[in-house]
């Protein structure tokens, strides 16, 4: 960056316009339907916005990107829930990470993020049992996604790209 605040501005805009797109790609080009819903590779993209945007536009980018992916892929009655839950996971991951703590981040994120699609399955569909058969799914689609990311960013290590992450890679 040059160091002009108006440059910065619209970089972080731009970026987590595009970030928001790869969340919603991701969600909608590789879904594989189970029970109600489908899993996805949108995890993935989700980590991958708060590396290189940091822990709030990184959550934006994701919780917005979800919930658009929820829209557009005919699961509109998800989005609201998918809005909270991945920003709130992106923003938990985003924020333990910034102190350098990125275990305990993609832990207590994946915790936050199954729990609330566990309590949303519940709410949309009035039974608390039912939604035990998504746990699974859930966080199997978590650790894929951790796992994707992992190798991405790794990869974008090896070029310039590293240099515009808000939280550096290990």
């Amino acid at each position: 960056m040059s160091g002009n605040p108006n440059s910065e501005k619209t970089y972080k805009l731009v970026m987590t316009g595009l970030m928001m797109c790869l969340v919603t790609m991701a969600i909608m080009l590789f879904k594989i339907p189970v029970f109600q819903g489908y899993v996805h590779l949108g995890n993935s993209m989700m980590f991958m916005a708060v590396m290189v945007l940091g822990k709030k536009n990184g959550a934006i980018a994701s919780g917005l990107g979800a919930a658009l992916g929820d829209v557009i892929g005919g699961f509109a009655v998800w989005a609201p829930w998918s809005l909270v839950v991945s920003g709130g996971m992106a923003l938990i991951v985003g924020l333990l990470m910034e102190k350098n703590k990125k275990v305990l981040g993609l832990i207590l994120g994946g915790v936050f993020l199954v729990a609330g699609y566990y309590i949303a399955e519940v709410v949309i569909y009035g039974n608390v049992l039912a939604p035990m058969a998504g746990v699974p799914w859930n966080i199997g689609q978590y650790a894929f996604g951790i796992a994707i990311a992992y190798i991405l960013t790794k990869a974008l290590c090896k070029t310039p790209a590293e240099k515009y992450f808000a939280i550096k890679a290990d």
